[in-house]
C-alpha cells in the first residue's frame, strides 16, 4: 500500500519556488535510501500550488499505486472469470451430447419398429417419425436453454405443404426448428449421414441428401424437393448454404425459392434468436447458457423467385436488425 505524505514547508525566506500551472495533478519522485529511487506519487494541489497562509502550504500527496492495485487485481481476475465461465460451457457441453445421444437410442428404436407402417400409408410426410424427432428435440433442448417461439399461428398445418426457410447460426437450429412440430425435410451434407444414430434417425426422417460443390448433386437436391411438394411434404432450407461465422445474416441463394415459385406453394419465413451466442460455429463442443427465441412470419406468396427470396430476406434481416443481430 502506499503513504499518505504531507510536506511541510521550510522557513518562508528560504522555502524554493514552486512553479505554478494549471494541471491538477504533479509527480513527485525522491531519493531514497543509499540512493535507491522511491515510487513516484501523485501531488494533487490546489489551482494555485502555492498557498502561504501563516505560515503553512496547502499540499496533499498521495500515492498513485493505490489505484494502479486495484486495477491490477481486477486485470488479474477478469482471466480467471473467464476460464470459469468456459469451463461451465464446456461441462455443459458433454452434458448435453450425453443426453441427446442416450435419447437417440431409444427414439432411434421407435422409428426403426414404426417404419415398415410409415413407408405404408405415409411415404412421403412421415408424420410418425416426425413426432419421435420432436419428442427427441424437446427432451433435449428443454433441459438447457429456454426456448420461446412467437407465431405459431402462422405455420400452416401439416396437411399444407410449404417451403420453410430461416437463417442460419449454430448447430442448435435443427433441434429448435424439429421442436415445432412440422414434417418438413431438412436438406444435409451428406457426411452427416455416416454418424451412427443420428444420421441413421435422418435416413428414416427422409432427410435429403447433398454434397457440396457438387453443382449435379445440387440440381438433383431441388428436383426431388419439388417432387416432395407437389406430393404433399414440406420441405425446409438454410437459403445462406451454411452457418453464419459472424452472426449477422449472408445473401440468401434463390434455390428454395425457385421450389416455391415452381409449385406454388407459400414460402415461411423463421427467425432463429440466440442459437448463435449458445453454440457459436466452430464451438460445437461448448454450450453457453441463454435463452432462444423463434419468431415464425406471415406467408410469402408469389410465382417470382427473385421477389420471394428478396421478400422473405428483408422480413428476417429486420427482425434481426430489430434486436440488435448484424446484416450482411
Amino acid at each position: 500500500m502506499g503513504t499518505l505524505v504531507w510536506l511541510r514547508p521550510a522557513a518562508s525566506a528560504f522555502a524554493p519556488p514552486i512553479p505554478a500551472g494549471p494541471s491538477a495533478a504533479q509527480v513527485v519522485a525522491g531519493g531514497g535510501i543509499k540512493g535507491r529511487p522511491r515510487r513516484v506519487s501523485v501531488a494533487l494541489r490546489c489551482p494555485d500550488p502555492r498557498v502561504l497562509q501563516e505560515g503553512r502550504w496547502r499540499w496533499t500527496v498521495a500515492r498513485s499505486d493505490v489505484t494502479a492495485g486495484g486495477a491490477a487485481a481486477a486485470a488479474d481476475e477478469s482471466p480467471r472469470v473467464l476460464q470459469d465461465v468456459q469451463m461451465v460451457s464446456r461441462i455443459r457441453g458433454v452434458f448435453f451430447y450425453m443426453v441427446t445421444s442416450v435419447a437417440a437410442i431409444f427414439l432411434f428404436i421407435a422409428m426403426v419398429v414404426v417404419h415398415p407402417l410409415v413407408l405404408l400409408f405415409d411415404r412421403y410426410r412421415r408424420r410418425a417419425q416426425h413426432y419421435i424427432a420432436k419428442i427427441w428435440a424437446t427432451l433435449t433442448v428443454s433441459m438447457f436453454y429456454k426456448l420461446e417461439v412467437e407465431g405459431m399461428e402462422n405455420l400452416p398445418p401439416n396437411t399444407s405443404p410449404a417451403v420453410y426457410v430461416a437463417n442460419h447460426q449454430s448447430f442448435l437450429d435443427i433441434y429448435t426448428l424439429l421442436t415445432l412440430g412440422r414434417c418438413f425435410k431438412f436438406i444435409s451434407k451428406t457426411s452427416i449421414f455416416m454418424i451412427p444414430i443420428i444420421g441413421w434417425a435422418m435416413y428414416l426422417l427422409g432427410v435429403i441428401p447433398l454434397r457440396r460443390m457438387d453443382s449435379r448433386s445440387q440440381l438433383d437436391c431441388l428436383k426431388r424437393c419439388v417432387d416432395l411438394v407437389k406430393r404433399g411434404a414440406s420441405v425446409f432450407f438454410f437459403p445462406e448454404g451454411t452457418r453464419s461465422k459472424d452472426g449477422k445474416l449472408g445473401v440468401f441463394k434463390r434455390g428454395a425459392f425457385s421450389v416455391a415459385a415452381k409449385t406454388g406453394v407459400p414460402v415461411i419465413p423463421i427467425t432463429l434468436l440466440g442459437t448463435g451466442k449458445l453454440m457459436p460455429p466452430g464451438m460445437e463442443s461448448n454450450l453457453n447458457s441463454g435463452s432462444v427465441k423463434v419468431i415464425i412470419h406471415r406467408a410469402v406468396e408469389g410465382d417470382n423467385a427473385e421477389k420471394l427470396c428478396s421478400n422473405a430476406r428483408n422480413v428476417i434481416a429486420d427482425t434481426l436488425l430489430l434486436h440488435g443481430y448484424g446484416v450482411h
